[in-house]
């Protein structure tokens, strides 16, 4: 399993978005894109930043369990690329100490006062199943 996760990792950096699903409070799937932040080594955990006021706050807090999806470039001769879907849990953090140490470049774009921006908020996600499909190859991680 550690090898298949650390393969995904390796495909998952040249990704620059995924697709972040919650359940909002009246039981709608929503979905909004999030930045991957492709610069890290994943081994289940991914971290998003947002503010207080964006809805899938409330929506994290009403029902944690969130979905990711990822969709790679195609593969050699047009072949589609990797596809990975990530059932997740996820937490809202609000220690600037946390802040610092997953503010990557590039994000002051979105967030132009840094880990000083009012009302941010870090979510960390921990990953609970991994479903991909990669060319001919696919499967099911349980974390």
């Amino acid at each position: 399993m550690k090898l298949i996760l650390k393969e995904l990792s390796k495909k998952m950096r040249s990704i620059d978005f995924t697709m972040l699903t919650t359940r909002t409070t009246s039981g709608a799937l929503t979905a909004r894109p999030m930045s991957n932040n492709g610069e890290v080594d994943y081994e289940g955990k991914s971290w998003f930043f947002t503010t207080e006021d964006a809805g899938l706050v409330g929506d994290i807090m009403a029902d944690p369990v969130i979905g990711l999806t990822l969709t790679g470039e195609r593969g050699l001769l047009g072949r589609p690329g990797i596809f990975i879907a990530i059932e997740a849990r996820a937490e809202l953090i609000r220690d600037k100490t946390l802040f610092a140490e997953h503010w990557t470049r590039g994000l002051e774009r979105w967030f132009p006062q840094g880990i000083e921006t009012p009302g941010l908020v870090l979510i960390q996600t921990q990953a609970s199943r991994i479903a991909y499909w990669d060319g001919e190859d696919e499967g099911e991680l349980a974390l």
